[in-house]
């Protein structure tokens, strides 16, 4: 049993209420406690002689009244606490993370515009956060690109860079296909064709074959996978080596999956701010299923 919670965002929005009930069932399969939080933005400057707008206590507080109803007969067990801060929620939500297994906030909240696909506070906790950051999209996003029919069952899908496998990233996605009972789909972009100049303006054409690159980028996946096998044995771990575009390919294996897993930026030493990187946001931004964003392990950054 987990002894650090599962953080669950919530602004009242049915948004974030979709992304309770998912961390309801991250929490409960974790063995877990469940922790919901409502960060209430409340203006600290005021012009003189206005009122000054005090924030409810926590006990009245109407957004964490709703999550209570919500999760009303629904725990199985599961501890749960309520616990309502006032600040910026970008930041706050990050913080969090440093006491959490994992934080769970729904693609945007109350505000911002009706079509924005992902909300600042979304971006700013998956960029910051020390845990993991889960981000549930709404219902009936469509993702674009071709869809095979995919075997039955569930699935787990993960990116995986062949030229910087990012440990952390594939331990979450492994622990979660096991936890889920499905199989994990290991998704490999390498890029074609592969162009090389020869002077300015003319290309020269690739001395080497697809099938080539294709099969020594499934064998550097198997390698990889290697440890993470042996450690859950009872996880199915297929490569899929696609060539092109990581983001589209992850985005399209995203329909129907139970949960895709990407990893975010390891700070360099000429970047030293953190960054989630352009495949992640792109996955973030449009994927049909969820999305989990994995920080680099702290000897990595």
């Amino acid at each position: 049993m987990s002894t650090l919670p599962v953080v669950a965002a919530v602004d009242g929005s049915e948004n974030s209420l979709r992304a309770l009930d998912w961390a309801l069932a991250a929490a409960r399969g974790r063995g877990a406690p469940l922790r919901v939080v409502h960060v209430r933005q409340y203006a600290v400057w005021t012009q003189p002689g206005a009122p000054v707008v005090v924030p409810p206590p926590p006990d009245e507080d109407p957004v964490l009244a709703d999550a209570r109803a919500r999760l009303a007969g629904a725990a199985d067990g599961t501890d749960l606490e309520y616990v309502g801060l006032d600040g910026a929620p970008g930041a706050l939500l990050a913080e969090l993370g440093a006491e959490a297994e994992l934080l769970v906030l729904g693609s945007r909240g109350r505000g911002g515009f009706t079509r924005l696909l992902l909300g600042s506070n979304g971006l700013t906790a998956a960029r910051d956060a020390e845990c993991p950051v889960v981000v549930v999209p709404p219902p009936g996003r469509e993702a674009d690109g071709p869809h095979p029919a995919p075997e039955p069952g569930p699935r787990v899908v993960v990116g995986l860079k062949t030229d910087g496998p990012d440990d952390a990233t594939l331990a979450f996605a492994f622990t979660e296909a096991a936890l889920r009972g499905a199989r994990l789909q290991v998704i490999a972009a390498y890029p074609w064709p592969v162009q090389t100049w020869a002077a300015p303006g003319e290309l020269i054409a690739p001395v080497v074959e697809q099938e080539a690159v294709e099969h020594e980028t499934r064998v550097l996946v198997d390698g990889f996978l290697t440890a993470h096998r042996e450690r859950h044995p009872g996880v199915r771990a297929e490569p899929h080596p696609v060539a092109g575009d990581a983001a589209g390919h992850l985005v399209a294996a995203s329909v129907d999956a139970e949960l895709v897993v990407v990893g975010r930026h390891r700070r360099r030493l000429l970047a030293p701010a953190r960054m989630l990187g352009s495949v992640t946001h792109a996955v973030l931004l449009h994927a049909a299923s969820p999305v989990a964003v994995v920080p680099p392990a702290p000897g990595e950054e």
